[in-house]
């Protein structure tokens, strides 16, 4: 933790303000109480950000539960068995699974038999659901319920239902609750990343939303190591495991961490904020007196749904831009950064092998957007990463040698990663807190539509490998391109209003022409 700035008093003056002049004391009041960022306060952060660890392993799970277990015929001297490469259409008795069949969804269901669309349908469900839990409550976060009430009630859910699915009794109640799965965790990681970053200051803000990539590392680590150890076991089991901590989790937020002081401001719940503001101070060694709460006066917002927003943002033509572009990239990045783990099972290599290399690369991509985000533009970054991933994922069409195709799709990963990092992170700062939740979430909705298609592909895949990558490939980097649309937002300062916004943006625009 960075020692080297003094802490700083939370007193203001009592004298008048022009709007841009008292915004601004605004900012700097807030910044001197949560400016020292203390301990307490940077684990509260951190523990928010856990939460992206529950959301990693409940989106990649799909990868063991449902994937195709290995199978070995019963009689050597059955030619018609001997030459197939597929058990679909052998005598029953001819062959058998290597595994129990409880090992799997697809042996316990018998589902071998099942076209592309059956086999992928709980997975495209999950993310199914999140494109419409990100229309549905994505909104709430920004205004009714904010964003600590809103990750409470997605952590809940998305453990509750983990924990239903367990216990599925046939195929399509398990479909079911992977949609209901996936529509309850669909606001997490915006929540958790925008809250997070409002509970700290701005040199800390950069470093906190890293701080949640490792968490999504972590859990996706998670689940390889968990899968390995119950390989044999049920697939069931594997649900349990990790939703019971994800459940333990959801209650902690609801009782240990506060709510975002910036958005109990926007929308008018001035004495809360202060409430909120005067813990954190104390935390930090600070003392907030009168004249600071008389400051803290902003227009509340009204409550804003995601419909709502994009009308805002459609009427205004900057705005509308910046939402078209970052979501483009969002759909490309969505089809290869969830479309990847699914499709390893086409690679021909170890599951287990290929899904840890994988979840390994998110972390020198977390590292390195670490050092991204303070040193290179966010808009050259996502040019670069985007390019070089869709390059590597269309170098797999040709490629035969296992060992070399497996490293080049780590490659296209590694780089996938960095660039999704990274585009949340231009995500935050391109849009003003009033609408920030909900402007997040829009282009959450584009990379989970990207989500959505994605096991589509990984299913033909399992017929033509080259396909699915060179599709991955193609869509990534031609998404990648239109983040040359967007503004940088390198070192600049967060705004609350689309007001504060517009005008950054009209001061951009001058300065650029002239």
């Amino acid at each position: 933790m960075d020692n080297s700035t003094p802490l700083l008093p939370c007193r203001s003056s009592d004298a008048q303000f022009q709007p841009e002049t008292k915004k601004k004391a605004v900012d700097d009041a807030i910044e001197s109480c949560i400016g020292a960022t203390g301990l307490a306060q940077l684990l509260r952060a951190i523990f928010v950000s856990l939460a992206w660890a529950f959301d990693s392993q409940q989106t990649f799970i799909n990868v063991f539960t449902d994937a195709e277990p290995s199978w070995h015929c019963t009689r050597a001297d059955d030619p018609l068995c001997s030459s197939a490469l597929h058990p679909c259409g052998l005598p029953q008795g001819s062959w058998a699974w290597d595994h129990p069949e409880h090992a799997s969804v697809v042996s316990e269901w018998s589902l071998e038999c099942s076209g592309s669309a059956i086999t992928g349908l709980p997975a495209s469900a999950f993310f199914a659901g999140s494109l419409i839990g990100g229309l549905v409550l994505a909104p709430l976060a920004d205004s009714l319920l904010g964003r600590k009430n809103m990750l409470f009630l997605s952590c809940l859910t998305m453990s509750l239902t983990g924990t239903l699915t367990a216990v599925s009794p046939n195929f399509w109640v398990y479909v079911s609750l992977r949609f209901i799965c996936g529509f309850g965790r669909a606001t997490v990681n915006s929540c958790a990343l925008v809250l997070s970053t409002e509970m700290v200051a701005k040199r800390w803000r950069d470093r906190i939303s890293i701080v949640g990539f490792f968490c999504f590392t972590l859990g996706f680590l998670s689940l390889p190591a968990v899968a390995y150890v119950e390989q044999g076991s049920s697939w069931r089991t594997l649900y349990a495991w990790i939703s019971v901590p994800s459940f333990c989790y959801s209650i902690l937020i609801h009782f240990l961490i506060q709510e975002s002081p910036r958005w109990l401001l926007v929308r008018g719940r001035r004495e809360e904020a202060i409430q909120t503001l005067k813990s954190i101070a104390a935390s930090n060694g600070n003392i907030i007196d009168s004249s600071f709460s008389g400051l803290l006066t902003m227009e509340e917002t009204r409550t804003v749904g995601t419909f709502a927003a994009m009308k805002m943002l459609w009427e205004k033509r900057w705005a509308f831009r910046r939402l078209a572009a970052i979501m483009t990239v969002g759909f490309g990045l969505g089809m290869v950064y969830f479309g990847m783990p699914l499709n390893l099972g086409n690679l021909g290599s170890n599951l287990y092998l290929s899904v840890t290399f994988n979840a390994l690369a998110e972390l020198p991509a977390a590292l390195l957007t670490f050092f991204l985000v303070e040193r290179m533009d966010r808009r050259s970054s996502l040019l670069v990463f985007t390019a070089i991933s869709g390059v590597c994922s269309i170098l797999c069409m040709f490629l035969r040698v296992e060992e070399l195709r497996m490293a080049v799709e780590v490659v296209s990963f590694f780089s996938a990663c960095t660039a999704f990092n990274v585009a949340l992170i231009y995500s935050i700062e391109l849009f003003p807190t009033c609408l920030r939740n909900s402007a997040i979430s829009i282009v959450r909705q584009a990379i989970t539509l990207g989500g959505t298609l994605a096991p589509i592909l990984v299913g033909e895949g399992r017929r033509n490998s080259s396909l699915s990558f060179g599709v991955f490939g193609l869509v990534i980097a031609g998404c990648g391109l239109f983040s040359a649309c967007l503004p940088e937002t390198r070192g600049t300062t967060i705004c609350d209003t689309m007001e504060e916004e517009e005008s950054k943006e009209i001061s951009s625009s001058t300065a650029a022409h002239k």
